[in-house]
């Protein structure tokens, strides 16, 4: 019995200075130098709804990210044609999301049929005509590769967006997909929302494109815009006066490369300006393609253009290898920083809409939080009064087993780095109530055992044996239900499901050991004759 109770001791001891270990660094701030080094440093960290911060529902434009599949497709077979020596006529994305096909001859037409149904197996005939020896083909995407489209949209913008928010320094944030093309981002304790969102919402999508010099600008700002051209602007900010203006360009529509090929993309600082830009650093097939655009456009002006619009449009005074450029510009170290955060993180295969946006402010936050303590703690304290004064002596231990519960509980939180949300103090709440709950079933059952005519010894063993049962089956229910809000719920559901899992695992030990421990060593120690329950 002594070995017994000195093993179920140690183990109480070891817990509680465990706990105490992961709680120092939520409660201590700063820690010493010497205690990051050797000593846990994680804390619990706090939920949006008692930190606050801000809550983003974006919906993805899966059909955008649809369209552009489309123009690929219609690219990709207008190149083919030509390298296969083809003769056509038209080949283009039409207004209702198809891709018009116009050959010229009958021979083209046999040879084309052969490469569709060799190289674009998810393109179907939606109608087909023949006119004057010519061919028209519609031709449009099997439903299940617009559905693939449209889920590797929601999945990729969810990464993307993972990557860019991890990248900003948002500690314990919340992405999660919700619906069948929404994302959902709760980013706790944010204090710029609305950089935030642009860093977000940004597609981030990066192209180099020549510089239409050809053409005149002024015609094609009057509408005469030429085929195969577009008109973009970029901003330029006075920087005396602020005020922002436009300038146009008149650009080739075909981008000479993406920002696919970026493998880094940092802010710097020009040493003779003192001015933020950002430096690109290009995979090996990036690299190759740069140098050849480079080569073959010497003293002609290639734009830089993020999401159309014109970063800067430099002349190409030499060949350029190597696998660098850089993007310049009126930057604030802020907007080249969160540039190049998108760029690192990849462009969004569809653009995004904020649908929901809510913002918490820290004194709501604060208030929550205060309020959560102080029911807790009143909680716990009439708790404890009334197990005092109704179970005596029994009462106080069961007291002890409380205060077990609630620094067991916070370590794991602290150890987990679990975000602590307002369900969260409420499970916790829930989670002292059972433990009381479970301490009344056995006390319970330890009076009628005394009834009986039992010693104390034996009645503690008895009631504590005829407990057990009801103890674990009403605890596993309770966890099972918590496991399922886990995995179903999101955000503040899941910080309830967490607090009160731990809490019900941790009662069973407190309840049936910690106790228990108690009434031996004092059995033990002093042979009761009489309990006081």
């Amino acid at each position: 019995m002594r070995r017994s109770i000195q093993w179920r001791a140690g183990l109480i001891i070891f817990f509680l200075a465990l706990s105490i270990l992961f709680l120092i660094p939520t409660l201590v701030d700063p820690l010493p130098k010497w205690w990051t080094k050797i000593l846990p440093t994680e804390k619990i960290n706090l939920g949006l709804d008692l930190r606050g911060g801000m809550h983003l529902l974006l919906e993805v434009e899966v059909q955008k990210a649809v369209e552009s599949a489309t123009e690929k497709y219609a690219s990709e077979i207008k190149d083919t044609l030509t390298k296969k020596d083809i003769a056509f006529q038209q080949v283009e994305r039409t207004l209702d999301g198809k891709i018009s096909v116009l050959l010229k001859d009958a021979k083209g037409n046999d040879r084309f049929n052969q490469i569709r149904s060799d190289q674009y197996a998810n393109l179907k005939v939606a109608s087909f005509l023949e006119r004057e020896g010519k061919f028209q083909y519609l031709l449009e995407m099997h439903p299940k590769e617009v559905k693939s489209i449209e889920d590797s949209a929601v999945r990729q913008g969810l990464e993307t967006i993972r990557n860019r928010v991890d990248q900003f320094g948002v500690a314990e944030p919340l992405i999660a997909p919700q619906g069948e093309n929404q994302i959902l981002i709760q980013l706790p304790g944010i204090k710029d929302p609305q950089r935030a969102i642009e860093l977000i919402g940004r597609t981030a999508l990066l192209e180099f494109k020549l510089v239409d010099e050809e053409n005149s600008l002024e015609e094609a700002i009057k509408g005469n815009v030429p085929p195969g051209s577009e008109i973009l602007y970029q901003k330029v900010a006075d920087k005396d006066t602020g005020v922002v203006t436009r300038r146009p360009f008149l650009l080739k529509k075909r981008s000479q490369m993406t920002g696919d090929v970026l493998t880094d993309a940092r802010m710097r600082i020009k040493s003779d300006f003192n001015e933020p830009y950002v430096s690109l650093d290009f995979d090996a097939r990036g690299a190759r393609l740069f140098d050849q655009i480079t080569a073959e456009n010497v003293k002609k002006r290639l734009a830089i253009v993020l999401d159309d619009n014109v970063y800067s449009a430099p002349v190409i005074q030499e060949r350029i290898s190597g696998g660098k450029a850089q993007i310049s510009g009126s930057f604030t170290p802020d907007e080249a920083a969160d540039l190049a955060i998108v760029l690192r993180a990849g462009a969004l295969p569809a653009p995004v809409k904020i649908i929901q946006n809510v913002t918490v402010g820290p004194s709501l936050g604060q208030d929550s939080i205060d309020r959560g303590i102080r029911a807790a703690i009143i909680g716990a304290i009439l708790v404890a009064i009334f197990m005092a004064f109704y179970y005596r002596f029994s009462g106080l231990i069961a007291d002890w087993a409380l205060i077990l519960n609630i620094i067991y509980l916070m370590g794991a939180l602290a150890s987990m780095r679990a975000t602590l949300t307002l369900p969260g103090i409420a499970g916790i709440i829930l989670a002292i109530g059972m433990a009381v709950d479970s301490n009344v079933l056995m006390f319970e059952r330890i009076r009628e055992e005394l009834r009986t005519g039992k010693t104390v010894r034996a009645a503690v063993d008895a009631g504590y044996d005829k407990a057990l049962f009801t103890i674990i089956d009403s605890h596993v229910t309770t966890l099972i239900t918590a496991l399922v809000l886990f995995q179903f719920g999101t955000g503040p559901i899941k910080g309830f499901a967490v607090t009160l899992s731990l809490g019900v695992i941790i009662n069973l030990f407190s309840a049936l050991i910690g106790t228990k421990v108690i009434f031996d060593w004092i059995n033990v120690k002093r042979q009761l004759k009489t309990l006081s329950i």
